[in-house]
């Protein structure tokens, strides 16, 4: 935890920025995997992480504006508990270090909503995301489960996205111990891989490194030679002399702050001819679009920015062919990069995207698109000054939607579809790294990591 005034002075915040009723941020419960007692790794709420600070199961804290108190729901350990699990920390020193003084008993809960409700006091809440939730919440409000979600509360919403996108210097701390131990597991990965391995042996080393170093990762790995499938995962597939392997992946302290790191490497010490030319151009794309990085630009213009590095590269090798900004605008070269070029990163790695796209990388006045490829983009607005984000671009070279493109003549006078064929078997390229936006540009997060074609080389 950070110091508990840290969580004071966010709560503080969230109080004048809401104005009045009774704020709910539940904390997550155990969840088991195939029977009662075999539980998931716990992970808590970021939201309520971020105002209480609380890394147990079960907790509820309720913020109540018009009486500016707060107070932690929960169960004290039974005897059962202490035999299974050990001593647990009593509910009022658990409170006491995120500066609450007031403590219940969860079955209390239902009531003090109950007799809020009766005062017509509005209790404010944000979107479930677990299926747990969401029947407390049905049960506490007398609503359909079906019908709780759109009854979350709109500027709460807003005012825990406005905070929770600036990051503090603590903040930065962690996100940066965070991508080092990330940088650390690529380093281990790409020193580990070699013909003949299973794409999970390989992924094993970013387990070992993220485990030893106190942490785990902050989201399930993607490592593979199929690289052409965004979220493809770790599986028994060999690693084949030719291929080219993609990992990404991210370390989350014990704090859960998280990294977000992309290599792409080859199987053999060198890339092929074919390779180098497709690496250079997606670098070039992410030199240029971190070129761009500062405060009042819209993600959305780098993103299109790189789009158009991408296309005026694969140009250049014959793929594509035509006007450079109308092939993007058109979005012909989803093709070959159908998502976005980044996401916000925290306490999650595609930071509150429970609270939804549209209040974290939009704005009213920046809708996102519907386009296929674009409509990915999960971060399109301003810039500002506190924001960490991810800048990850890419080439992938799908079969399959190479195949639906080329029979429906799509973009035919963008795309060279003759040409793809010798691509088929290429699979994908991404590289990705992590930045603090600062009041006059942007900042690296971690220690040195080669994405140079050289560098890259040299590692293998």
């Amino acid at each position: 935890m950070f110091h508990k005034d840290t969580y004071k002075q966010r709560r503080a915040q969230l109080k004048r920025q809401v104005g009045s009723g009774l704020i709910l941020l539940l904390g997550n419960e155990e969840s088991s995997m195939n029977y009662k007692d075999n539980w998931y790794p716990f992970r808590q709420d970021s939201s309520f992480l971020y105002f209480f600070g609380l890394d147990q199961p079960g907790l509820v804290g309720v913020i109540n504006v018009d009486k500016d108190t707060e107070t932690i729901y929960g169960n004290e350990a039974t005897v059962d508990d202490i035999v299974w699990t050990g001593v647990q920390e009593p509910l009022k020193e658990l409170a006491a270090r995120t500066g609450v003084s007031e403590t219940k008993p969860l079955a209390a809960l239902a009531t003090d909503i109950k007799n809020a409700r009766s005062r017509n006091q509005p209790i404010h809440f944000l979107p479930p995301y677990r299926p747990e939730h969401q029947l407390r919440l049905s049960f506490w409000l007398d609503v359909p489960p079906h019908a709780v979600k759109e009854n979350a509360y709109v500027p709460l919403i807003k005012a825990v996205v406005a905070q929770r996108s600036i990051k503090s210097s603590e903040e930065v701390a962690e996100i940066e111990k965070a991508v080092n131990i990330s940088v650390d597991m690529q380093l281990a990965a790409a020193g580990f891989a070699a013909a003949g391995m299973a794409e999970a042996e390989v992924a094993s080393q970013l387990y070992e490194t993220a485990i030893r170093a106190g942490g785990r990762l902050a989201f399930p790995a993607i490592l593979t030679v199929n690289g052409q499938i965004l979220h493809n995962h770790y599986t028994d597939t060999v690693l084949r002399e030719g291929q080219m392997v993609l990992c990404d992946c991210g370390a989350e302290t014990a704090m859960h702050y998280g990294g977000d790191l992309t290599r792409t490497f080859p199987v053999n010490r060198q890339f092929s001819d074919q390779q180098k030319e497709i690496y250079e151009i997606v670098l070039h794309a992410y030199t240029s679009a971190v070129a761009m990085l500062k405060p009042d630009v819209l993600y959305k213009d780098i993103h299109l920015g790189a789009c158009e590095k991408l296309v005026e590269g694969l140009q250049q090798i014959g793929l594509m062919k035509g006007d450079i900004q109308e092939a993007v605008a058109q979005g012909a070269h989803a093709q070959f990069f159908p998502c976005g070029l980044g996401h916000m990163m925290g306490l999650d790695t595609h930071d509150m995207e429970n609270l939804g796209e549209e209040y974290v990388g939009y704005t009213e006045n920046l809708r996102k698109s519907t386009q296929f490829g674009l409509k990915s983009l999960r971060l399109g607005r301003a810039l500002e000054a506190g924001f960490v984000l991810t800048v990850e671009p890419g080439l992938y070279f799908n079969p399959d939607l190479m195949d639906l493109w080329s029979g429906e003549k799509k973009f035919a006078e963008f795309i060279n579809y003759h040409k793809l064929e010798a691509f088929r078997d290429f699979g994908g390229i991404r590289i990705e790294e992590d930045f603090l936006i600062t009041p006059t540009g942007s900042r690296l997060f971690g220690k040195p990591l080669p994405k140079t074609v050289e560098g890259i080389e040299a590692l293998r």
